[in-house]
């Protein structure tokens, strides 16, 4: 079912996000570009609508990925993207879609901001929603989260989001004008710049924006002691001044790499979205820390440290303790408090100590007394962290509170008498507060977007620091909008639901920061450039024109030339070392810029001053790219070339628009070592590279470079050959011609009997020559010619390899080939291991994108070679995980493991046991397996083996079913044995299903939440419930007092009709068949006391977060 809302007309225009997302990556890969139109742009109002897509059958969804019906916004049309069981990740992944991608027009593009929800069907407050933005286009033409929850919360029947085994997914989309963001300049707008975001850094953008706009502090940061020999990415000091200075003197968005690197994450970290909360505790520790024995120290305590004092005062005798504690910054209680002063009153309630609570005071024993806490002193800067994000106990899960919060512009921590304060605090010290900044977290439990609102200056003017944007803001927007709570919508269908549509802020603040109008003049100091050291202006002011100079260079590219002039020496210098295959890497070689209008001639002359050659000792000559891919040069200048101007000349030899000429320089040198005027070159003369090949040492060099006669034998220049080479001038020497490298090695040996001309040999061609081997040398040797050589170096790979147990450690590394077999590899990890049994390893690849290794290990000869392991999508690792197997991988993979938690019939434990069996066994041999393992109530004893989903029984298996298809992933499988009374049932005795249920009411619809192990029994004709409580209450061993509490229900798809004790049972239960009897069961009602387990697939999974860690 489909339900569409679009959003009122006179609803305040949101700002835009800047396109981010709290994931690393998009969905699936782009769809194909078609069409020649560009597509229109949206409109210039912004449009948006809801889109709701009720999944029905959800845990049976058999397949990867899975579209919702389009729908229509902004004239556009967009679905839902869904991978069930996740994107090769343990969690739900999700993305918006263009629907119609794969008809619209060549060059189409939309931008549109979204969130997507999971609705929470119990309680719509632990709904999870995420929001981006994002442009989309023919090669994004998804995007969205690919970890949006982990599937353990979503498949736990407890959590509430699958309710009957449907699942409610919840978009809204806006789409607005591309313009709006592309063309929007913060600086020009506001005189503030915004901060780029790495992938999930926008908590960190918002704290360190908030810190930089408190003038004292970062006039504090400016003065931390740091030397022009440090470098920013190792040293924090030095990073935090360099992006301060950035923000405050730069004209566009600053990147926070260096910050980050000089903290000690790598881009993993830069992907994992942390609490500010944390972030902020952590940063001011290690800030503090290195301020120590500088000009500075003490700095952080002075703006953020306050002291409270806990007490514990005796009532009826004269006793109390006291214990002084410093803070830096405050948690205070959303739930239950109406603003700021609710939760301060809150924080200094007095507890009552009494009873059996009573205090032990020395010398005078238990007493009553009354225990709180009383405030010091308060810092000038005080920083209150709202506790928006509870630990729920019931629910055994991480909750978001979206409660509604009032916090005011003017904080009095003086009120009603100092209330708050202590008798030993300083009276002459007004405690009157203003804000300063509010710091926002919008999304749920499991992520989402922080932004931040600061005044300053103080001033009646609020701007919005949201990553690389900064926007203008009025108080309203900063303050009301972000008190969180409710907000309603007018239904614009009347037909489908009369009432109005009420929706959770989920935008709400998440941290305020407070300045003590006392202390304004001294925290919001004046900070210009002579508070930043002198080396760090140089190495920025350095910085910065290097950007200017690159930025000049790019615009005045057009008029320009790059000439890269490669030499003997080059080659010389790279073969064998930075490269094999070829002759040069152009990146390295010496490149002149020059004007297009320059001629050749003048260009010659700079040359010559250049390298040291006279003009008239200089040929050139062009490079080509040959049809298989190699690049060689190709034919000298002509003299009328040479008199064109450089730009002319490009044209000529790159017929592709590229700025860059690439020439080879000739240079001849005389018997007496001194540069000659190159001798004229005839058709039959080619010029041939040659390149040295030593077997034993495995090394391979530029010897250098002939001309020859096109007609002439190789035999003829063999003396000249092993002179180059330093050998014998008898000395017996193979050659070879070194054709191509991709997409495979072709390196052939070349007949010394025939001609150049008849070997194919041109202009440019690459000789490799070695000295000939004996057959017994041939044999001793790795690679004893040069075609193995150069196999080994284009396919030679280092792979480190992990234990799966330990993910961020190398264990060891093995140099192995891109071509090695499967089994070849895992030989290799067996040798280094010391195992005998090479199948006894099991090997998984690596996700390069989340940094972890990927769902599915590689199955036994699953792949051809080490290339194929090391391939993630358009990416290739370096990384395999590991693990030593207790059986051989081919037998594992022949046989079906499932998991299966047995129910002793007396004692109240649960034992799961691993059974492995071949996968054509059946439920019989998965029973008798049992047999063997467990410990039976009595020996004739018999077992059965039970599907179990959302603590309901849905299936007995038989015997003979086959466990090949038997999946333990989502469902548990539980074995028991069958009661005695069942095995002798009369033609009217019932076997009912039992499930335990509590009720919970949410938007106004009572909900069944079923809880705990269900179990079958029998039910007897004309047996009243009466007689049944009794058994069931000996059954589960449940104490009178408690029992007495319970209600017994006769549920029907989901309704409970309540039973009295003289209600005959087999009356309601007509069905004889047990499968499918779910629909029917009895219903013991009673609250759920046991503790919460994370569901049986996910037990072994974490799902807390990273904490936040600066290493450095």
């Amino acid at each position: 079912m489909t339900i569409m809302t679009p959003a009122p007309t006179d609803q305040e225009e949101e700002e835009m996000l800047v396109p981010r997302s709290d994931l690393v990556f998009e969905g699936p890969q782009p769809m194909e570009e078609t069409g020649n139109d560009v597509e229109k742009q949206p409109p210039e109002d912004p449009q948006t609508s809801r889109f709701t897509w009720k999944i029905e059958n959800f845990s049976r969804l058999n397949v990867k990925k899975l579209y919702s019906d389009p729908f229509v916004v902004g004239g556009y049309k967009w679905r839902i993207l869904i991978f069930p069981k996740g994107n090769n990740v343990d969690y739900l992944s999700m993305y918006l879609d263009v629907a119609d991608s794969a008809n619209l027009p060549y060059g189409w593009s939309r931008y549109a901001q979204f969130n997507l929800s999971i609705v929470n069907q119990i309680h719509n407050k632990y709904s999870i929603r995420k929001e981006t933005q994002h442009q989309f286009n023919a090669r994004e033409s998804d995007w969205g989260f690919t970890s949006f929850m982990p599937l353990g919360e979503l498949y736990d029947p407890n959590k509430g989001y699958l309710v009957d085994d449907t699942c409610v997914v919840d978009a809204e989309v806006t789409v607005r004008k591309i313009v709006d963001y592309w063309s929007y300049d913060s600086k020009k707008e506001t005189g503030f710049v915004g901060l780029k975001n790495q992938g999930a850094t926008c908590y960190m953008n918002s704290l360190l924006q908030t810190l930089y706009h408190i003038p004292y502090f970062r006039k504090a940061v400016y003065h931390m002691p740091t030397t022009e020999n440090d470098m920013p990415s190792a040293s924090i000091p030095l990073a935090l001044q360099s992006l301060f200075y950035k923000l405050q003197y730069s004209d566009n968005s600053i990147a926070t790499k260096e910050l980050t690197k000089s903290f000690g994450w790598d881009t993993y970290d830069s992907f994992l979205q942390h609490d500010v909360q944390e972030l902020n505790r952590v940063l001011c520790e290690k800030l503090e820390e290195k301020m120590k024995g500088t000009v500075v120290e003490g700095t952080i305590q002075q703006l953020f440290e306050g002291h409270h004092m806990n007490y514990i005062e005796c009532i009826s005798v004269d006793y109390k303790s006291t214990r002084k504690e410093s803070f830096y910054d405050l948690q205070l209680d959303v739930k239950g408090c109406a603003d700021v002063y609710a939760s301060f009153d809150k924080y200094v309630e007095v507890e009552r100590l009494e009873g059996d609570n009573k205090y032990h005071a020395e010398q005078y024993g238990l007493q009553d007394a009354k225990k709180g806490v009383l405030f010091m002193d308060f810092p000038p800067v005080l920083q209150l962290q709202l506790k928006r994000f509870e630990y729920d106990f019931s629910r055994d899960t991480m909750v978001k509170i979206n409660d509604r919060y009032e916090f005011p512009l003017q904080l009095d921590l003086d009120r009603e008498n100092g209330k708050y304060l202590s008798p030993e605090a300083d009276g002459s010290v007004r405690n009157l507060y203003t804000l300063h900044s509010v710091l926002v977290h919008s999304g749920g439990v499991h992520g989402g977007h922080y932004y931040a609102f600061i005044r300053p200056t103080l001033s009646d003017q609020w701007y919005k620091f949201d990553d690389e944007r900064v926007t203008k803001e009025d108080v309203k927007r900063a303050l009301e909008e972000q008190y969180g709570g409710e907000e309603e919508l007018p239904q614009t269908n009347p037909g489908f639901n009369n009432t109005p549509f009420k929706f959770t802020k989920y935008s709400n603040a998440y941290m305020l920061v407070y300045i003590r109008e006392s202390d304004k003049e001294k925290i919001m100091c004046n900070v210009d450039e002579k508070d930043i050291a002198e080396h760090v202006r140089a190495r920025l002011k350095r910085e910065q024109e290097e950007k200017e100079q690159k930025k000049k260079e790019k615009a005045e590219a057009h008029l320009y030339t790059i000439i890269k002039v490669s030499r003997d020496e080059d080659l010389r210098q790279q073969i064998g070392k930075d490269i094999y295959f070829d002759l040069v890497d152009y990146d390295k070689v010496r490149s002149f810029r020059i004007q297009k209008q320059t001629l050749f001639s003048i260009f010659k002359e700079e040359v010559a001053k250049e390298f040291g050659v006279p003009v008239q000792s200089q040929r050139f000559w062009l490079w080509a790219k040959r049809q298989n891919h190699t690049y060689r040069p190709n034919r000298p200048l002509t003299h009328l070339e040479e008199a064109q101007t450089v730009g002319q000349l490009r044209e000529v030899s790159n017929k592709v628009q590229n700025a860059e000429l690439k020439l080879f320089l000739e240079v001849e040198l005389g018997l007496d070592l001194r540069h000659i005027t190159p001798p004229d070159k005839t058709k039959d003369d080619i010029m041939l590279f040659f390149k040295i090949y030593d077997p034993e040492k495995e090394e391979l060099r530029y010897a250098g470079r002939l001309f020859v006669k096109g007609t002439s034998n190789p035999t003829e220049i063999l003396n000249k050959l092993n002179e180059m080479a330093g050998y014998a001038p008898d000395q017996e020497i193979e050659l070879y011609e070194e054709i191509k490298f991709e997409p495979i090695v072709l390196c052939e040996p070349i007949d010394k009997k025939f001609a150049f001309r008849t070997n194919q040999l041109e202009d440019g061609d690459i000789v490799c020559y070695q000295k000939s081997l004996s057959s017994e040398s041939l044999q001793k040797l790795r690679y004893p010619d040069v075609p193995s050589f150069l196999e080994y170096v284009q396919n030679r790979q280092v792979v480190h390899f992990r234990s799966l147990e330990k993910l961020k450690e190398d264990d060891f590394c093995l140099e192995l080939s891109k071509i090695n077999t499967y089994d070849e590899v895992v030989e290799r990890v067996a040798q280094r291991l010391g195992l005998d049994d090479p199948s006894k390893i099991r090997l998984t690849p690596h996700n390069c994108y989340s940094q972890q290794p990927k769902p599915q290990p590689i199955k036994y000869r699953g792949v051809d070679t080490l290339g194929d392991m090391l391939v993630h999508y358009n990416q290739t690792s370096d990384i395999l995980y590991y693990e030593v197997l207790d059986i051989p991988l081919p037998e594992l993979q022949g046989l079906k493991t499932l998991k299966v938690a047995f129910h002793h019939a007396i004692k109240d434990e649960v034992v799961t046991y691993t059974i492995r069996l071949p996968k054509q066994s059946t439920v019989g041999d998965v029973i008798n397996d049992l047999k063997t393992k467990v410990e039976f109530s009595k020996p004739d004893a018999e077992l059965r083996l039970l599907e179990v989903f959302y603590h309901k029984i849905y299936k007995i298996f038989p015997t003979s079913e086959k466990i090949e298809n038997i999946n333990d992933q989502y469902w548990t499988l539980r074995a028991e044995e069958i009661p005695e009374e069942e095995k002798n049932l009369g033609p009217n005795d019932r076997l009912i299903h039992v499930y335990h249920f509590t009720k919970e009411t949410a938007q106004n619809q009572m909900q069944i939440q079923n809880f705990g192990e269900p179990f079958l029994l029998v039910i007897y004709e004309g047996e009243t419930l009466a007689q049944v409580k009794v058994r069931i209450q000996k059954k589960l061993q449940v104490p009178d007092e408690e029992f007495a509490k319970w209600k017994f229900a006769f549920l029907s798809l989901g309704r409970p009709e309540y039973l009295e004790d003289s209600d005959i049972l087999s009356n309601r239960f007509q069905r004889k068949d047990v499968y499918g009897a779910w629909e029917q069961y009895l219903g013991l009602e009673h609250p759920d006391n046991a503790p919460k387990r994370i569901h049986a697939a996910y037990q072994n999974r974490p799902t807390y977060e990273k904490p936040v860690k600066i290493y450095n």
